[in-house]
């Protein structure tokens, strides 16, 4: 049993400060939260927390840690003059370049930065079409040595052949089917869930999305697949299917309220109609976007649910909730800062349609996914203006302690166990991924 005294409790959305609280943490859920709720209790810790901020745990709701060792990458890059040669020049050697070594260090280390930024849960879409085989279960490691939550997928794609496209399916079903054995070994112990996953609809043919559809009904797991990120992925749709490219997703099955849509800035009304009917939900990902120079997203206030992600720019969603309300209100957006807070709860609805346990509240009964915060406000922190303190103040320099499923992860800024070897090692991988991508 855990007992964090004296926290002040933060709630984004909706938008909740209660100062003064104590919160018990019995195995992996809150077993209470009130004042003086500890009283008379015999915790195996008692943390002071002297007023700081607990809030519930950040969600990553897009990421890709197969990028993890691309930061300040030195391989030579051909000029990239749109998103098409960006993905040829750059992304897609570097997938290719990946194995399980760089697939480890790689998952280990964006797990670790996840957590420093006070995410509890990252939904990740892995590629690596060398190592396929595995290598979702090489990153499940990574996240569980870390104490992260996680959803991972395999990136299905046919860009490398039929047979890479199969091995894909293959992989989404087999660690689908491991998450499922260990769910009933280990319950609410558990860390890591499943999707299925597909690269996006113009690298996959008919044939590889009636594979994935029969995968996703048999396992019971959402769909989680890029769409739209770009133009041209519209336009291929209609060339090739006649279609647009989420209808075309849609008559195959694979969209409903577990579905992740990554970015679709190019998704039409109509694509947007089934979106919303579905239930499914659009990762927004302002800072990816931006880089890649593909657009901005301005029908995002008609999303029904939209959750933010990073795309592989890190997992810092404190920073990545700032640019993409800055974005907004660049483009001339409508929408306040009260709405991006929801877009970031809305991470934790996804953890509860996945792991079927409740997130994103810190009550009774929920999951103890929380992030503590060393906040010193210079103004009043109320639950009228607990957006503006996200988007103008807060930052991950801000987190102190982070507790994943009841277990505290990282205390006072640092973990249980030394991770400069872990850093060194990747240093280390990094120079030698980079020159293996100029070969390629």
């Amino acid at each position: 049993m855990i007992l964090l005294k004296n926290a002040t409790l933060v709630h984004l959305h909706p938008a909740e400060v209660i100062p003064g609280v104590d919160i018990v943490i019995d195995g992996t859920e809150i077993q209470s939260v009130g004042r003086a709720a500890g009283e008379g209790l015999k915790p195996t810790r008692s943390i002071d927390l002297a007023g700081r901020v607990v809030m519930p745990g950040l969600v990553c709701g897009h990421d890709h840690f197969y990028s993890g060792l691309s930061r300040g990458i030195m391989a030579t890059i051909a000029p990239c003059p749109d998103f098409v040669s960006t993905l040829q020049n750059l992304w897609w050697r570097l997938d290719r370049a990946l194995d399980a070594d760089t697939v480890r260090l790689s998952g280990l280390v964006c797990a670790l930065e996840a957590v420093k930024a006070g995410c509890s849960a990252v939904i990740d879409h892995h590629a690596s079409p060398t190592f396929i085989d595995g290598s979702l279960s090489t990153l499940k490691e990574g996240f569980e040595k870390a104490g992260l939550r996680g959803i991972l997928c395999y990136e299905t794609t046919d860009r490398n052949g039929r047979d890479g496209a199969r091995k894909g399916v293959e992989e989404n079903q087999r660690f689908a089917r491991l998450v499922e054995e260990e769910k009933k070994r280990s319950g609410k112990q558990r860390l890591v869930e499943a999707m299925i996953g597909g690269h996006a609809p113009f690298t996959l043919s008919d044939e590889d999305l009636t594979a994935l559809a029969e995968v996703v009904a048999r396992s019971g797991r959402g769909f989680h697949v890029h769409v739209a990120e770009d133009s041209f992925d519209s336009s291929w749709s209609h060339r090739l299917h006649g279609k647009d490219a989420l209808a075309r997703l849609n008559d195959f099955g694979l969209i409903s309220e577990s579905s992740i849509i990554g970015h679709g800035l190019y998704l039409t009304e109509e694509d947007r109609k089934i979106l919303n009917a579905r239930g499914a939900y659009m990762a927004h990902n302002s800072r990816s976007n931006m880089n890649n120079n593909v657009g901005y997203n301005s029908a995002l206030p008609h999303v029904k649910n939209v959750v933010l992600g990073t795309d592989g720019i890190g997992s810092d969603m404190l920073l990545e909730a700032k640019f993409a309300y800055f974005r907004h209100r660049d483009s001339g957006g409508p929408l306040g800062p009260g709405a991006f807070m929801r877009f970031l709860q809305s991470g934790n609805e996804l953890l509860h349609r996945s792991f079927g346990e409740s997130f994103g509240k810190i009550e009774k009964g929920y999951k103890a996914d929380l992030v503590v915060l060393d906040y010193d406000s210079p103004t009043p922190l109320m639950r009228e203006n607990v957006a503006g303190h996200v988007i103008f103040g807060m930052g991950s320099r801000d987190v102190n302690t982070v507790i994943v499923n009841g277990r505290i992860v990282m205390e006072n800024r640092t973990f249980p166990w030394d991770v400069a070897p872990v850093y060194a090692e990747a240093q280390a991988a990094a120079r030698l991924l980079w020159k293996k991508m100029d070969r390629l």
